[in-house]
């Protein structure tokens, strides 16, 4: 197939890979445009722009899809298909109406739940312990274009967003490469999505991050740790000090106040709402390197009875 991918970020790179090892022509790259990265703002490509400058791929950048640019490009290349995997930007009608086979999107979730851009957080954020890939027609809504294919995966019981991440972009890129050899043979049929079994996935901001000792159970608190890695990264205040949890465990029933320090001589734990408790094992205080719970508190003593 003549294929025109579109994506950004390192996740995308796995299928832009894996459609190339595929035998496909890869006639040309969307990504997003570079950005400035890091404390000194050094302007760098995302990393789908270097996979294809490496592959010698055509590569375009524009700010936005829906001024005709694009879209006479697109008309040029006439491709067979459009790949879509986390590019980032919303595909007007005009260009979703140009391949012949579509334009067939890579979402990292079991659709209709976790629409939208962060689906790998919130299926951990929100408990979830099955998780997987979704190939899908696009259409102008986000997300809610016809199912093609689907691959399921078990989320492990300590598994951070990053690792999750690692482990779709494979399973994404294998689903894709299935489904364009389906669509082009006719084996694959599009279904419709099951509107009232929808959810969405809201970006990410960093103070949905904030743990709510008082509102949340431990489990909950472990799966917002999990789910926040590596970024915004789950925190609390204490001091009017910022405390990143790294890696979180829960601890047991206990009878006191959601919020209250109960152990805090050699490990830190913090009772939760329904007298559940959790272990915040891995912290990183502002300013400081990840560490120990333990060895935070050596240098920074937390008093039982502390409310955080």
């Amino acid at each position: 197939m003549k294929i025109v991918f579109m994506g950004t970020p390192d996740y995308a790179v796995e299928t832009l890979n894996a459609l190339i090892s595929a035998g496909h022509s890869v006639a040309a790259v969307f990504a997003q445009p570079d950005k400035p990265v890091g404390r000194k703002h050094i302007i760098t490509a995302p990393p789908v722009k270097v996979c294809a400058q490496k592959h010698g791929i055509a590569v375009y950048q524009p700010n936005t899809l829906r001024d005709g640019g694009a879209e006479e490009i697109l008309k040029q290349i006439a491709p067979d298909v459009i790949v879509v995997v986390a590019y980032g930007k919303i595909l007007p009608p005009e260009i979703l109406r140009i391949p012949k086979y579509g334009c067939v999107n890579g979402h990292a979730s079991l659709l209709p739940k976790y629409r939208g851009s962060a689906p790998v957080q919130w299926a951990i954020i929100s408990g979830e312990t099955v998780t997987g890939v979704t190939s899908q027609l696009m259409d102008e809504g986000i997300d809610t274009g016809d199912i093609l294919e689907t691959a399921e995966t078990e989320i492990g019981a300590e598994e951070t967003a990053d690792e999750l991440f690692g482990r779709l972009s494979v399973i994404t890129a294998g689903l894709l490469v299935k489904t364009l050899a389906d669509l082009e043979s006719g084996n694959v049929t599009p279904r419709k999505q099951e509107e009232e079994k929808a959810s969405y996935a809201p970006i990410i901001k960093k103070e949905m991050a904030l743990l709510d000792f008082k509102a949340k159970t431990a489990s909950e608190i472990r799966n917002a740790v999990r789910g926040f890695y590596s970024w915004p990264c789950a925190y609390f205040f204490l001091d009017g000090k910022r405390i990143k949890v790294i890696k979180a465990a829960e601890a047991g029933k206990v009878n006191a106040a959601p919020g209250t320090v109960t152990e805090s001589s050699g490990r830190l734990v913090v009772a939760c709402a329904g007298g559940t408790s959790v272990s915040l094992e891995t912290v990183q205080p502002e300013s400081s390197r990840p560490m120990s719970a333990g060895q935070m508190l050596c240098g920074r003593p937390i008093a039982c009875g502390t409310v955080i």
